[in-house]
């Protein structure tokens, strides 16, 4: 089904791959001489948009600039905001704002709708394009009116993929975004690419998500794709409608890639030109020879309905096997679950959901930028016609991605069939893949073609004795299972035909709604500002030295960001730093913020001392610690930094989204400490506000709650360190090393400011 490549491959004629251990023997079927490998390398389509994208002179080290920009309301006002106080005058490439991830939450007051106008205003002001609530989700909105081929497009939402259109798209933080609106670059070292062949044609009854999910099982534990390129090719491909393409390529977030690009033909065309942009399209296809960092084959003739079992999308097993041995494999998803959850103050189970030997599932939900594509609902509509999902507990919703696929919908009686089966039909919006819509019961089990399925996204909260779990699967197999009223079924079983009906795309939706600012910037407009609009508080540059207090110490194997900042209700205060750091860690750690919070009393202190009395009065704790370092090391306690440190395995798995970040930093947070960052987006979110990604790779040997004196930071950071000394204090000063790893000038000038916005500020 299935293959990696143990090294690199050479790929001839855009179709022919190679081992590259094997070269040296089968070269001269395809060529007349060795292929030089550097040359090859550099004939990737990922290697040439990078190409025409870097500013740097050196293709080692990328400083890229992006052609547009992409944005949703849980971050574009931290943005602008960032960006408005970071010297601001106008958006120097199109940037889309979208509505797509808080256009139903109710919690708040009126914050929800004030971020919405905040958002027009700039878009007025600065000369942006707003779509509004309803419109589309996002990535919906970007492959059909953003995208193009041979360009790259930056996107404050981790989902950002449009390789299937030819787009290189790469989701970050925040602040990467904020960097590009001041003119300024995204600067990261040449990615390896690795190539992912296609073979084949798709079964009747699989579907892209099954596709994706099977690719994700195989490559995110071993990292085979980590911070890397993946490059779609093949005869496969070309057998994939775009749809599916689509729905394969979001999807490859969750392999932890930092981008993907796919090969462009006439189908790919046909999309541009049914969305009234023929000129976006240029044909992407691989030269005579190409060399690859490592491969994929896929052959999608032998995928199978696949499900991704709680609590992670790499968590794949067939839904056949599932069904074969349900008791087996869903122990073994509890035991794989313990890891996360506190199995002694919650319980999880998924064994009691098996009824007469098959499981059965609460709640199906066919959503947003993976699920709510044309295609995909259409398909579901064809298995579940002339069928009803029951009134038992079982449920189905269906969320269209945009408002143009929702009329075409209409049009062609899609959507009426489907609520003849008792499903009900909600318009563009991203709440089920965070928690902010369809939200299960307790111990609820529901199955999804959303995103993601890590712990507490659907909505859960654990601390509260509130747990659910998601199970990521295909449209289609979802509609097979509500065609059996919940009960688990694989859409090979589905015995009638396809329709699939033809798209027709309706622009004047967008024409008569979205607002299209760009190139009319108007200085003169106002921007709106409702009372949950706060701005940064302040931060300060580094000291020479620095006391870390452990404020959480997470030693899962992996940490999500959804657990370092919950999404769902917490969205509402996404525009209020210090109202969302109230959430910080609250599903994983909840004592978390409130030993932050005390730390911070001492810096705080610190910053209007004008004796070291003063501090050890706001936080007595302090006293001693600052004492045994003035001793030991003859610091000045006035200038050593204080602030808390979060250690995890490996943080920052899942969501671009800044706060994971952000709110640690407006509670005290100072640095993080990790064996790795499973993303480099959260590294340079840490990196971004100010924050120390440390390394240590043995077993901690500190403790919540303990002092760690970190000498010379300072001089480490801007001197270009590699490591630095750190001392657990009042523990006779044990001694251990942290490694800094990679950082760019840039990056260490903006850790020594203190934070990205007092690096633009410095320029003032």
């Amino acid at each position: 089904m299935i293959n990696l490549f143990k090294s690199g491959a050479y790929v001839f004629n855009g179709n022919d791959v190679v081992a590259e251990e094997d070269i040296g023997k089968l070269y001269t079927k395809f060529s007349k001489e060795l292929p030089d490998k550097e040359k090859a390398r550099e004939n990737s389509l990922s290697y040439n948009i990078l190409k025409a994208h870097n500013t740097s002179g050196s293709m080692e080290k990328l400083k890229l600039k992006f052609d547009k920009l992409t944005s949703h309301d849980i971050t574009f006002v931290g943005i602008i905001q960032t960006a408005r106080a970071s010297g601001l005058e106008k958006f120097p490439v199109p940037y889309v704002l979208t509505n797509c991830h808080n256009s139903l939450c109710a919690v708040g007051g009126t914050i929800n709708e004030d971020d919405h106008m905040f958002g027009l205003s700039c878009a007025k002001k600065y000369g942006g394009i707003y779509v509004p609530p309803h419109q589309a989700v996002i990535h919906q909105f970007a492959r059909e009116m953003l995208a193009e081929s041979g360009k790259m497009i930056l996107g404050s939402d981790s989902h950002t993929r449009y390789g299937a259109l030819g787009t290189m798209a790469i989701g970050e933080g925040g602040p990467e975004l904020v960097k590009q609106l001041l003119n300024k670059t995204y600067d990261v070292n040449l990615p390896k690419v690795v190539g992912v062949h296609m073979t084949g044609k798709l079964r009747k009854g699989v579907g892209p998500q099954d596709v994706a999910l099977a690719i994700i099982g195989k490559v995110f534990a071993n990292g085979y794709v980590n911070n890397k390129v993946m490059e779609f090719f093949g005869e496969g491909v070309n057998s994939l409608s775009v749809d599916e393409r689509i729905g394969v390529d979001v999807m490859t977030t969750e392999t932890t890639c930092l981008s993907s690009v796919w090969i462009t033909d006439g189908k790919v065309k046909d999309f541009y030109a049914l969305h009234k942009r023929p000129d976006s399209f240029r044909e992407l296809k691989l030269p005579e020879v190409v060399y690859y960092d490592g491969l994929i084959d896929v052959d999608l003739s032998e995928i199978k309905p696949m499900i991704a079992m709680p609590f992670h999308p790499s968590n794949t097993y067939t839904i056949d096997e599932v069904n074969e041995n349900p008791g087996d494999i869903l122990r073994e998803v509890e035991k794989r679950a313990a890891v996360s959850l506190d199995n002694n103050k919650i319980k999880f189970t998924l064994t009691d959901k098996i009824r007469n030997g098959r499981i059965y599932v609460n709640q199906g939900v066919i959503a947003g930028c993976a699920g709510g594509g044309f295609e995909n609902i259409c398909a579901a509509a064809d298995i579940l016609a002339g069928k009803y999902i029951g009134n038992d507990e079982f449920s189905l919703s269906v969320y269209p991605a945009s408002q143009p696929i929702m009329m075409e919908l209409v049009k062609n009686g899609t959507i009426a069939r489907m609520m003849e089966t008792g499903a009900t039909i909600r318009t563009a919006f991203c709440g089920p893949c965070f928690g902010a819509g369809d939200v299960p019961a307790n111990n609820g089990f529901s199955i999804r073609h959303s995103t993601r399925n890590f712990p507490n996204r659907e909505g859960s909260k654990v601390t509260n004795g509130q747990i659910a779990s998601v199970a990521l699967m295909d449209a289609r197999s979802i509609a097979a299972t509500a065609a059996n009223k919940g009960y688990l079924t694989s859409a090979e079983t589905f015995e009638g035909e396809f329709s699939k009906p033809v798209y027709h795309f309706d622009s004047a939706i967008y024409e008569n709604r979205v607002y299209n600012g760009w190139g009319k910037a108007d200085p003169t407009a106002e921007v709106k500002f409702g009372p949950g609009i706060v701005d940064w508080p302040k931060m300060c540059s580094l000291e020479d030295n620095m006391v870390l207090r452990v404020a959480s110490l997470i030693k899962d194997p992996v940490t999500t960001t959804d657990e370092l900042i919950p999404s769902g209700e917490t969205s509402s205060y996404r525009s209020n730093p210090l109202g969302l750091a109230e959430f910080t860690l609250s599903r994983k750690d909840p004592l978390y913020v409130g030993r932050a919070k005390e730390i911070r009393k001492a810096e705080n202190a610190r910053w209007e001392a004008s004796s070291a009395e003063d501090i050890y009065n706001a936080v007595a704790e302090t006293k001693p610690v600052m004492e045994a370092l003035k001793a030991r090391f003859g610091v000045d306690p006035l200038k050593v930094e204080i602030g808390s440190v979060v250690y995890a395995v490996k943080p920052g798995d899942g969501s671009a989204r800044e706060q994971a970040a952000s709110c640690q930093k407006v509670l005290g947070g100072l640095a993080n400490i990790a064996r790795e960052y499973a993303t480099k987006r959260y590294r340079s979110n840490l990196i971004n506000w100010g924050m120390i990604p440390f390394i240590f790779e043995e077993e901690v040997p500190f403790e919540i709650g303990d002092f760690i004196f970190v000498k010379d930071i300072k001089d480490a950071i801007l001197n270009r360190r590699s490591e630095v000394q750190a001392f657990i204090v009042n523990k006779d000063m044990k001694e251990f090393t942290l490694k800094i790893g990679e950082l760019t000038d840039d990056e260490r000038d903006i850790i020594s400011k203190g934070c990205l916005i007092n690096y633009y500020r410095s320029f003032k």
